[in-house]
């Protein structure tokens, strides 16, 4: 064989190798999101909020999930922040979330998040709008950020009850406009819609059974699940001094 023909076999068989590679880059998959849940499940919320200052709160929340037709336990979470209201309709809540997802290859993330919410504080009609920018912090995937934006409305029923009762309405929007190290079929990954009854039992305690229909947006297309959930949430009050 003469020198110029090998060396163009060789520049061939390299090219294609490259080619190979390549091919098989952008045939591997990314892992799944493990907070995709995708059959009917149980979703347990509890809350404390205690006052600080005439502006400010503490905010602690934990959540448990479960799917599987409500036989396992899959999901954990406990997040805690202050809370700031430089306004009866804004508040400013950045906060830390711990997360474990006992089942999956990700066993836990840690998540920064920043809660942006301005809502209409009085009247029977409060309209509400809640942004949240969340840093996702996996064990064993590069980080990314997301954005979560939930459009409500809180309908106070005209019921004569000790304390009254409310309808609230929600549709959350998840984004994740930049580096996504899941498997997704769009910038647009998720959709939560929300419809449940705030419930109070007592001037600090309140309880609120709610049901959700949430979508996942996969590489093969849209995917949806029904949720059955119960948020018990308690505040606690600062007591002024007295001189």
């Amino acid at each position: 064989m003469k020198i110029p023909a090998a060396r163009a076999l060789l520049l061939t068989l390299a090219a294609c190798s490259c080619l190979l590679a390549l091919a098989a880059r952008a045939q591997e998959q990314l892992p799944e999101d493990p907070e995709d849940e995708k059959q009917i499940g149980l979703w347990l919320d509890q809350g404390l909020s205690a006052g600080l200052w005439t502006n400010k709160s503490l905010e602690v929340e934990f959540h448990e999930r479960f799917d599987e037709d409500i036989s396992q336990f899959y999901e954990y979470f406990v997040q805690a922040g202050i809370a700031f209201r430089p306004k009866p309709w804004l508040l400013i809540l950045p906060s830390y979330r711990y997360q474990r997802f006992p089942p999956s290859a990700t066993l836990y993330e840690n998540r920064l998040l920043l809660n942006l919410t301005v809502a209409r504080p009085q009247g029977t009609w409060r309209p509400n709008l809640r942004t949240l920018i969340e840093g996702r912090f996996p064990d064993n995937r590069v980080a990314s950020a997301r954005l979560r934006f939930r459009p409500g409305l809180d309908y106070v029923l005209p019921f004569r009850t000790p304390r009254p009762l409310v309808l609230v309405l929600s549709n959350e929007f998840f984004l994740v406009p930049w580096n996504n190290p899941y498997a997704n079929g769009g910038t647009y990954t998720q959709n939560r819609a929300q419809i449940g009854v705030r419930l109070p039992l007592t001037s600090s305690l309140t309880l609120r059974p709610y049901f959700m229909v949430q979508s996942v947006n996969l590489p093969d297309g849209w995917e949806s699940n029904n949720i059955l959930g119960l948020s018990l949430t308690c505040k606690l009050t600062r007591t002024p001094k007295t001189k």
